[in-house]
């Protein structure tokens, strides 16, 4: 796998709950993590005084962030409602020749800022809120 373009890293929402995903308008970076927390099980009977971890065990979550400018109503209204209203909905994330994440996020924080001489740029956070899907490339 060659080098990738970072603009295909796509962020999508489900606009109003029917699968109709649309990408989040105005981004200009986009990051998604996948985190699993480890369950240690190490005794004193652990070889060589060694930590050991219990396989498949501990709580996995997903974060996603981006930032951007403002260009589209559609998903920045999308985005505030969800904020607001404290909504879980639907969200993809597309990674280019890796595949597609899905599931529900909830946006943990939502941020505005703008200079004097600059636009008006916006920064999301979002954070799992149920099992994802992963569909490869």
């Amino acid at each position: 796998m060659g080098a990738q373009n970072g603009k295909d890293l796509l962020i999508k929402v489900d606009l109003t709950g029917s699968g109709s995903f649309q990408t989040m308008a105005g981004l200009r970076a986009t990051r998604i993590s996948f985190n699993a927390e480890s369950v240690d099980v190490t005794s004193l009977e652990s070889a060589g005084g060694w930590r050991e971890l219990l396989g498949g065990a501990g709580v996995k979550s997903a974060n996603i962030s981006g930032s951007g400018v403002f260009r589209d109503d559609t998903t920045d209204e999308r985005a505030r409602q969800i904020f607001f209203d404290g909504e879980t909905p639907e969200f993809q994330v597309i990674i280019p020749d890796f595949g597609t994440v899905e599931g529900a996020f909830m946006v943990t924080a939502l941020e505005y800022a703008g200079s004097h001489n600059g636009e008006a740029t916006y920064e999301v956070s979002l954070a799992s809120a149920g099992q994802l899907s992963f569909i490869a490339a």
